[in-house]
């Protein structure tokens, strides 16, 4: 798989893969990264690629023409285009397997300031997703978590294809179950007597009975 990446920042998205396991799975040919530089496309000689919005209000929005001219530089390396924007649907680990099975490369646009040019959306973009009901400053994060998602559902990417197996979210609504490592017994917070028993079937029967599940409610405690 490819991923490109329409950016103003180049180098935050080139850090990410620059080390750990993305760094391996690039070397080793899992998948690829190109990373462009929206202000290449500039019209004007400051390369800027925002304005102010038409009727008024805060804030400037990108541009349509180099968003456009962006994504016309990578002819049919361009494969599907994703808008990261609070209005998009949910993205969720569904959707991480929907983008994974893609035979074709995934761009990402970054979206900043007050957000683009509606055109982008209306003839430019195939998907919009939303990482969740809040606001962050930039799309370059929240491009880079959805690569994440998907990268590391890729053949290659995990040395250990269990791991994927018994995760959160492979399931509507329910994570995965507590796990403990040594020492059996730290400061009287003791690891369950089951799962030192050797029994394999108790252990996955007591899995099974203590997985979490997603509280509705998640912020009773802030």
């Amino acid at each position: 798989m490819k991923f490109n990446f329409i950016t103003l920042f180049p180098s935050k998205i080139g850090s990410y893969f620059s080390e750990g396991l993305h760094e391996k799975a690039i070397r080793n040919g899992v998948f690829s990264v190109n990373i462009v530089q929206l202000r290449d496309f500039s019209n004007n000689k400051h390369l800027k690629v925002d304005d102010t919005p038409y009727g008024g209000g805060p804030g400037m929005l990108l541009k349509v023409e180099p968003i456009d001219l962006a994504l016309k530089s990578l002819g049919e390396e361009k494969g599907l285009v994703i808008l990261m924007t609070p209005s998009g649907i949910p993205f969720d680990q569904s959707v991480a397997e929907k983008l994974a099975a893609q035979k074709k490369p995934l761009t990402f646009i970054s979206g900043y300031y007050e957000g683009v040019d509606h055109r982008v959306t209306e003839h430019l973009v195939d998907i919009e997703l939303s990482l969740g009901n809040y606001v962050i400053s930039a799309g370059d994060l929240a491009s880079l978590c959805v690569t994440d998602a998907v990268s590391r559902l890729l053949p290659g990417f995990l040395g250990d294809r269990e791991s994927l197996e018994e995760e959160s979210h492979n399931e509507r609504d329910i994570l995965e179950y507590p796990q403990y490592t040594k020492p059996s017994d730290y400061n009287g917070w003791k690891v369950p007597d089951i799962l030192l028993g050797g029994n394999h079937a108790a252990i996955e029967s007591w899995r099974n009975a203590n997985r979490k599940k997603v509280d509705p409610d998640i912020t009773r405690n802030l």
